[in-house]
This record gives C-alpha cells, sequence and structure tokens, in this order.
C-alpha cells in the first residue's frame, strides 16, 4: 500500500506528464483558465524556497474513501525531498534517492536531463500548456474559502484517468483532484505551505550514516 502511495504520490505531482500536442479539432483551452494558471506559475517561481504539508487520499466512484496518506514536502530550486510515514524521496537536482522504512533500503538513480524528470516543482508551474485542455468552471466554497475550479482534460486519450479538477485561491493550488476512467477518485490537498523557508542544499541528500544498516541498490 506505501509503495502505491508514493507511486501515486509523484504520479500527482508531475501531473501525469504526456508530451503529447493538441490535435486538429479537439477545441481551445478557456483564456480565463490561462490567466488563472499562468499566475500560479508566475507567483511560484518567485519563491526562493518552499515547505508544504499535504494529505493524499484515494476514493471509490462513490466516494468512500479508500486510504489516505499524508506527508511534507521541501522545494528549492530543483532539489526536493518528500517524506511520508515509511517511505522518504531525497533529490538533489541531479540523483534522486528513494529509501524504504520497511525493508531499510535506498534506490539511487541518475536524473536524465532531457526527460521531463518527475519532480514536485512541476505541479506549481506551467504543466498545463502541452498536456491538458482547461477550462474555468467558475468558484465553490470549500473550508470557507473561495476557490476557482479549473477543469483540465489529458490531450493523450491512453492515460488511465479522464478528468483533472484544480482548486485555486490567490494563485495558489489548494487541492488537486484526478478522475480515474475506473471510476477512482485521487485527491491531493495542501494543507500548509511556507515559503522563503531556510533549507539547507544537504536536506536533498540521502545520508546512509542516518540510517545503521541500509542496503543501497544503486542504478546509476
Amino acid at each position: 500500500m506505501m509503495k502505491a502511495f508514493v507511486t501515486l504520490l509523484m504520479s500527482l505531482l508531475m501531473v501525469f506528464y504526456s508530451n503529447a500536442q493538441p490535435l486538429k479539432g479537439m477545441g481551445k483551452s478557456d483564456a480565463d483558465a490561462k490567466k488563472i494558471l499562468d499566475a500560479v506559475s508566475s507567483k511560484f517561481k518567485s519563491y526562493k524556497s518552499v515547505e508544504a504539508k499535504f494529505v493524499l487520499k484515494i476514493e471509490n466512484a462513490s466516494g468512500k474513501s479508500i486510504g489516505s496518506k499524508s506527508g511534507s514536502v521541501f522545494m528549492k530550486a530543483t532539489k526536493y525531498r518528500i517524506s511520508m510515514p515509511g517511505q522518504e524521496i531525497f533529490s538533489d537536482g541531479s540523483t534522486t534517492w528513494s529509501y524504504e522504512k520497511s525493508s531499510n533500503e535506498v534506490t539511487i538513480n541518475k536524473i536524465d536531463p532531457s526527460a521531463n524528470s518527475i519532480t514536485p516543482q512541476k505541479l506549481f508551474t506551467n504543466f498545463y500548456d502541452k498536456d491538458f485542455l482547461y477550462k474555468l468552471n467558475g468558484v465553490v466554497k470549500s473550508g470557507g474559502k473561495d476557490l476557482q475550479e479549473i477543469e483540465l482534460t489529458p490531450i493523450d486519450k491512453t492515460k488511465a484517468f479522464h478528468k483533472v479538477l484544480l482548486y485555486v485561491s490567490n494563485s495558489t493550488i489548494f487541492s488537486t483532484k484526478v478522475f480515474e476512467k475506473t471510476g477512482n477518485r485521487y485527491i491531493y490537498n495542501v494543507n500548509d505551505m511556507k515559503t522563503g523557508v531556510s533549507i539547507t542544499d544537504q536536506s536533498f541528500v540521502f545520508d546512509a550514516k542516518k540510517y545503521p544498516g541500509v542496503e543501497v541498490v544503486d542504478l546509476r
């Protein structure tokens, strides 16, 4: 279950990159939605560092909860660190380390600079331009806040999901809901975000000394 949650988390953070290009006859995106998404991207790029807490939930088609996990993510330039119960992912921008507590094992991978690397930063920047058609559905209330609901439809129709809803306030994404074709729904909520926090570069590198007896699987 933990591996499934981590895989899902990374998929959500990259918002299912596909590199697809709009096909003729598919329609156009909403200019009002684009203004909001552009503002989200511009605001996030202005931050030198970010610390955010999140909750990841899975629901079935009836809205019944299947599972839930909470965690935190730290971001600085191209670096990030994701922490969840029993799992940590580190990246210094060139290498990633995925640590599994239950097996006390860390897997190391080299990032391919020519590929669309999976990074949390992509959730908050211009992920939407090439991979989705999007429209502004209007304003909804949640937790006492007025949130702008933006609906994204993937251009690549082979994807396992058919719709993504983003909930935005003050040029910040607070929630992402992904609708799978099977009926399941995946909800990623940002509960707290702090910017300009002090984070050392070493925080994004796995330190084996802090994990006695760790087994290293180096795939670089």
